[in-house]
């Protein structure tokens, strides 16, 4: 499967962005989704992941309560919604998909996009 995210930008702090993820190629719907960033200078870190068909998911404590993952598998998209965003949000933040079941462990995502930036300005 390919996948492509987009939906990055320069933001204000406080303010909100929706990410964006297409895939193409295979079934979307037979993959768990997640979301990671990397940070200027840092490791690329998990930010919040979806089961396949969007029952279960999981947040990292940094986003939890202020951002969402879902997805349509009918438009083959997955989507992060991001609020109240603050300086530490800024990263490149890439999709990721896999068979079976939602992880947090980027290592076991076996499809990953190209990544898309997001700048959070004080």
């Amino acid at each position: 499967v390919q996948l492509q995210a987009s939906g990055g930008g320069l933001v204000q702090a406080g303010g909100s962005l929706r990410l964006s993820c297409a895939a193409s190629g295979r079934t979307f719907s037979a993959y768990a989704m997640g979301w990671f960033r990397q940070p200027p200078g840092k490791e690329r870190e998990f930010v919040a992941a979806i089961s396949w068909g969007g029952a279960s998911t999981d947040y990292t404590d940094s986003v939890k309560g202020r951002s969402t993952i879902s997805r349509s598998n009918a438009k083959n998209t997955g989507y992060l919604q991001m609020n109240s965003l603050t300086p530490d949000d800024t990263a490149v933040y890439y999709c990721a998909a896999k068979h079976g079941m939602l992880t947090t462990v980027k290592s076991r995502y076996d499809y990953w996009g190209h990544g898309t930036l997001v700048t959070v300005s004080s």
